[in-house]
């Protein structure tokens, strides 16, 4: 089975100096390469004052309507895409990081030197990463003087600090994400092709800072930013495991072989791996799954946690969030007697529905998972307690016991669902998280099949049959219950 660790990284003040020495070299070769500082100081003084062009045409605009609002909203989006531009040229520069010193024949030198890989990856990173920042900052330096004497314009120092916090950790993570892909890469097309994993979400992202912009939604924005940060450690965590300098010259060609995906896949999925290339006999391969479970340990702590969490964000939005005095009447004790009724009419289709919902919600937990290094699975996870928190908030302001509806509405099948749903969530975790922290003794791709093999038998072996079970239990005797305590 693949044992996934996430032992911390050691770094010594001593990487950092050597770091720092790779970074002053290539920063120096950067800032004497007219091909890659032309473009930045264009944008640094040209750009900018572009910006403030459009911004005092929109002024003028909209003051002949009476509109200076929206202006006044949209200039600091401006702001944002001042500093936002110099930052994409460190995505260009740093797809051809590793793979462009290689097709040039450089890196083989570099490679010789005793430097560890952790000094070396990090000295590329902030190599790359310097001279696109402080282009940026020169740039919205500009763009802000510009406004002060055209506009009389200045922002508010959580503005400013905000729109420098979000440039910045948008650059380290444009910049860890496309040094992963220049050291995973053979050729410099392959790594361009790739980077459209980064531009569109930094693109939608860019929608989603502008909305938060222009609607004065700070606290969001603060939100924004610790997301943001949390992703950036990830990635700069997930490069470091990954960047290995004998696979990176020993690599010729990126093959995608899915006779052998598909044939790993069914070797640990069967068990054959694990029975010497023949099948196991079920019991064998029962008792193979559940050598799984306590590997799981870590996850379901962690997501144990995650749905107390969730359940309290529902209680507090729930008070935050009252309903209204007419709504609350009809989740009183008749209210709920009175739905169940309407319910037995459908009762015989209910557990396949159930059954067919859960896991339907569970396969989208493990696929949004699988490219957002399992922070999407999460969410998935955690939804449903937020709902289930919020309703017994709503209820205890309703002047019913919440505990009591809680104990007579979830218990009686959350007693075989919770297990089911913790024991995918964490197989799915596990799984999502093999990129960032790969087994020492396999590769990435080995590993993470591996893993998603694992998940797969869980999901048959285990869950599958606890979310059947669950279903009739929801269907047939949770009902049962609430009309045993909320009924005449």
């Amino acid at each position: 089975m693949a044992q996934i660790t996430l032992k911390t990284i050691p770094l010594k003040q001593q990487d950092w100096r050597m770091a720092a020495v790779v970074a002053r070299r290539e920063i120096k070769d950067s800032f004497r390469d007219w091909r890659i500082m032309t473009p930045i100081i264009l944008l640094t003084v040209f750009f900018p004052a572009l910006m403030n062009f459009a911004a005092g045409r929109m002024m003028s605009f909209v003051s002949n309507y009476g509109a200076e609002i929206i202006a006044t909203q949209l200039i600091p989006f401006l702001l944002l895409v001042v500093g936002f531009f110099p930052m994409s040229f460190s995505l260009i520069i740093a797809l051809e990081t590793f793979v462009g010193e290689k097709e040039r024949k450089s890196l083989e030198p570099l490679l010789a030197t005793p430097l560890t890989d952790t000094q070396l990856y990090l000295g590329k990173m902030v190599a790359v990463l310097v001279p696109p920042l402080l282009a940026a900052y020169l740039g919205m330096t500009v763009y802000l003087v510009g406004l002060y004497f055209s506009l009389g314009w200045t922002p508010s120092a959580q503005l400013l600090g905000q729109t420098v916090m979000l440039t910045t950790v948008q650059g380290v993570i444009m910049v860890a994400a496309a040094v992963v892909i220049s050291s995973q890469t053979t050729s410099v097309r392959a790594a361009n092709l790739l980077a459209s994993f980064i531009i569109v979400p930094m693109a939608l992202l860019i929608q989603a800072e502008a909305a938060s912009l222009f609607w004065g939604n700070h606290v969001g924005l603060w939100w924004l930013i610790l997301a943001l940060m949390i992703t950036a450690v990830v990635l700069v965590r997930m490069g470091l495991h990954l960047f290995r300098r004998e696979e990176l010259m020993g690599r010729d060609l990126d093959e995608f072989r899915l006779g052998w995906i598909a044939g790993e896949f069914w070797a640990m999925l069967s068990g054959r791996r694990l029975n010497n290339g023949r099948y196991p006999t079920p019991f064998l391969w029962y008792r193979q799954t559940f050598a799984i479970v306590p590997q799981l340990a870590r996850p379901i702590g962690a997501l144990v946690l995650a749905l107390f969490g969730a359940a309290g964000m529902g209680v507090a939005l729930a008070f935050t969030y009252r309903l209204p005095p007419d709504m609350l009447g009809q989740i009183s004790g008749g209210g709920i007697a009175a739905n169940l009724e309407q319910l037995q009419i459908v009762a015989k289709g209910l557990p396949l529905a159930i059954f067919i919902q859960n896991v339907r919600v569970l396969l989208l937990l493990a696929l949004l998972g699988t490219f957002t290094f399992g922070i999407l699975g999460i969410l998935v996870f955690i939804l449903p307690w937020v709902i289930v928190g919020f309703a017994a908030g709503q209820i205890f302001l309703a002047g019913e016991n919440a505990l009591l509806f809680v104990a007579a509405s979830i218990l009686p099948h959350a007693i075989v669902e919770l297990p089911a749903i913790l024991l995918a969530a964490a197989a799915a975790l596990r799984w999502h998280i093999t990129v960032i922290a790969p087994p020492p003794n396999r590769t990435l791709s080995e590993a993470f099949i591996a893993t998603s093999a694992e998940f797969a038998r869980i999901f048959i072996g285990l869950v599958l049959p606890l979310l059947l079970l669950a279903a009739y239990v929801e269907a047939f005797i949770t009902p049962q219950v609430l009309l045993a305590v909320y009924g005449n």
